[in-house]
């Protein structure tokens, strides 16, 4: 397994270093010298909270700020992170599954230079993986060590299996949520889920579609509280985005809405919780890729 990660690694370095282009590309980022890769989890209680366009345009944001972005889509059903971006990637995590294809074929490199890899129908896929079906998927992707600054996985919502296993395994965890009181509640079961998989776990919540910052403050630090109070955990609040008609606009045109309208309310908010979630790990030595898999590999197959 070792020789083959390390066969990955070479080839991904043979081919092309991607950079702002028009149009999209299929074909993987090299790997960088020296570079440590954080892992964020997306991840939400409830769907129709705007996770998965949080996740897009963070990861523009974060490579407008010079960084090197790989989006992961796993969203389990769901996976749409490809129609958000306007983009059709060939091959998607399926065909990595199935054997069809290899990692380095794997990545899409969408418009601006934020790459890809698509779910489609590999997402659940991964559920019906054996141990050693498994292991070899991981020795592949592990071979993105280094490849990138940023690692941000959009799992799907709710407490299933596939969902916790990112979450629980990641760096950190990004929870997005809206005011409203049902996506708080299962906001609150998705933190509930993970501390209870990995106590210290670090998470930070996002407050989406808010109608002003005073209704953002009071929906974070309530929940903080509770979490605090019934979980006996500390939540960050690390940032919200306001209600902005600009966002739908942005959507329907399959454009990140900091490229479609870099001047709106939403967009100047995704740039400033980029250049938190960036300054936050910066200076602390957060842990990368290579303790994200091993995670991984540990809590795969003891969840339900």
């Amino acid at each position: 397994m070792r020789d083959q990660a390390e066969s990955l690694r070479r080839l991904v370095g043979e081919i092309r270093s991607p950079g702002p282009a028009a149009g999209g590309s299929q074909g993987p980022a090299p790997p960088g010298r020296g570079r440590v890769t954080r892992v964020l989890a997306i991840t939400s209680g409830k769907g129709g909270v705007g996770k998965s366009n949080l996740c897009v345009n963070l990861a523009y944001a974060l490579r407008q700020l010079g960084h090197r972005v790989l989006i992961f889509d796993a969203d389990l059903g769901l996976a749409n992170v490809d129609v958000l971006l306007g983009t059709t990637p060939r091959w998607h995590l399926g065909h990595l599954l199935r054997g069809e294809r290899t990692l380095p074929e794997l990545i899409y490199t969408a418009p601006e230079g934020v790459d890809l890899i698509a779910g489609g129908s590999g997402v659940a896929e991964l559920a019906d993986l054996s141990d050693p079906e498994l292991h070899r998927f991981l020795d592949q992707l592990q071979a993105l060590q280094g490849a990138y600054d940023f690692l941000l996985i959009d799992t799907g919502a709710g407490v299933g299996r596939g969902v916790l296993t990112f979450a629980v395994a990641a760096d950190e965890v990004l929870l997005v949520t809206t005011p409203e009181p049902t996506a708080l509640t299962d906001a609150y079961a998705v933190t509930k889920g993970i501390l209870r998989r990995r106590p210290g776990a670090r998470i930070s919540l996002v407050v989406n579609q808010a109608q002003s910052r005073q209704e953002a403050e009071e929906t974070g630090e309530r929940f903080a509280a509770a979490v605090l109070r019934f979980l006996g955990a500390h939540v960050e609040v690390a940032g919200y985005i306001p209600f902005d008609p600009q966002v739908g606009r942005a959507v329907r045109r399959q454009v990140p809405l900091v490229l479609a309208a870099p001047d709106a309310p939403a967009a100047r908010a995704l740039r400033a919780l980029a250049a938190r979630v960036a300054g936050v790990g910066g200076g602390r030595g957060t842990p990368g890729v290579g303790l994200f898999f091993d995670r991984l590999r540990r809590f795969w197959r003891s969840l339900t």
